[in-house]
């Protein structure tokens, strides 16, 4: 029986893609690192230090652990002026109807996000309202594919982790949710994962809320 969704944000909720994509790529520019769109892409679901660790594999000399913290927060200080700007607007199709509907039947929703800024996010959303719990960066010390996001997101509800199941947009977080022992819902790129319980190109053409609700029956 599912008893929770805990949904990741960036890809599913929210798309901040181009927000990280400029923040990063005026890091890289400054540095003068060579950095495109292609490269931004494998950032998805990566921690802040390790997407900096796949940035500097282009730069043409090596930085001190104390140069990359700078520039982590250099980063990080660009983004959170973009995403200062999000709007209720800015919510990707389906994700709130999915999440408002979810919890109309009784089941548990969270975030489960490596991002440090998902509290905000939501908040400029204007949807914090619609998750019982919201566990992010701040809360662990291993990002995804490393379980412990979503099991952190589980204890805050109360729900065993057999229990719940994940919606994830990014191969890494797939990898995670198998590795807290969840299901997952694989959207975009994580559609093709082997993995996933079923796959889609997006909320907004998925009825999730009626598929768990069809598994709920099955299960009984």
């Amino acid at each position: 029986m599912i008893q929770a969704v805990i949904f990741d944000l960036d890809g599913v909720i929210v798309s901040t893609d181009e927000c990280h994509y400029q923040a990063w790529k005026a890091l890289a520019d400054r540095e003068g690192i060579p950095f495109s769109r292609r490269d931004n892409h494998r950032l998805r679901g990566v921690s802040r230090m390790e997407s900096l660790a796949i940035v500097l594999e282009k730069a043409k000399r090596s930085y001190s652990n104390e140069e990359k913290r700078g520039m982590a927060a250099y980063k990080n200080e660009l983004y959170v002026r973009l995403i200062n700007e999000l709007t209720p607007d800015d919510l990707l199709p389906g994700a709130q109807s999915a999440a408002v509907r979810l919890r109309g039947m009784g089941i548990k929703t969270a975030i489960g996000s490596s991002s440090k800024n998902a509290p905000a996010i939501l908040e400029h959303l204007g949807i914090t309202r619609l998750f019982d719990a919201v566990a992010d960066g701040n809360g662990i010390k291993r990002s995804k594919p490393a379980p412990d996001v979503f099991l952190l997101a589980a204890k805050m509800l109360r729900i065993s982790p057999e229990h719940c199941l994940v919606v994830e947009d990014a191969v890494a977080g797939v990898d995670a949710a198998i590795n807290a022992g969840m299901g997952c819902i694989g959207l975009g790129d994580a559609k093709r994962h082997p993995g996933v319980l079923v796959g889609a190109e997006a909320l907004g053409l998925f009825d999730l809320p009626v598929w768990v609700a069809l598994h709920n029956t099955k299960t009984t």
